[in-house]
């Protein structure tokens, strides 16, 4: 035991110091979904080579439960012909995840919640995705890899030039 460390005599223990991160995924569902087959409503006419547009968005909000958080991933797809510009299809997925989270500094906790926690909820959004195109006729998509990082950062930029914007006099 004379190996063992110690606290210097008169030094207080931070709350989280020492502890790591604590994330963990109590739950994860699809809060809304449609699927609009627009080509077959308008008729298959001959091989169409598709053009596909991927938007996403994300949002998180405090549960009232102590260190429970929701995150919200919203993917929308499109697809339009690319000889004719013709839409193909539409998919709209909402994506979230019920996340239990610990010893996360609070000045780190937004980037944490809208970088990580999407990372985390990625491969079960891409599974719907590609399953949904698939089962809708189309050959399944299968949803690159996305940069949370980048569309953080972006979000940071535009609210900053928002902020910026307003409070410039006219």
């Amino acid at each position: 035991m004379a190996d063992e460390a110690q606290a210097p005599t008169g030094a207080v223990a931070q709350p989280g110091a020492g502890q790591g991160i604590v994330m963990r995924i109590l739950g994860q569902y699809i809060r809304d979904m449609s699927f609009e087959n627009i080509l077959v409503q308008k008729g298959v006419q001959g091989e169409i080579q598709p053009d596909l547009t991927v938007e996403v968005a994300l949002d998180a909000k405090k549960r009232t439960v102590e260190n429970q958080y929701e995150v919200l991933t919203k993917y929308k797809v499109t697809s339009k012909a690319k000889d004719s510009g013709a839409q193909l299809f539409i998919l709209e997925l909402e994506y979230a995840g019920l996340f239990h989270i610990e010893n996360v500094p609070e000045d780190q906790m937004h980037p944490f919640l809208l970088i990580e926690c999407p990372r985390q909820l990625f491969p079960f959004a891409r599974r719907i995705v590609s399953d949904i195109t698939r089962d809708g006729g189309f050959p399944p998509v299968n949803l690159d890899n996305v940069d949370f990082v980048a569309i953080y950062r972006n979000e940071v930029a535009r609210r900053q030039q928002a902020q910026a914007a307003q409070a410039q006099p006219n």
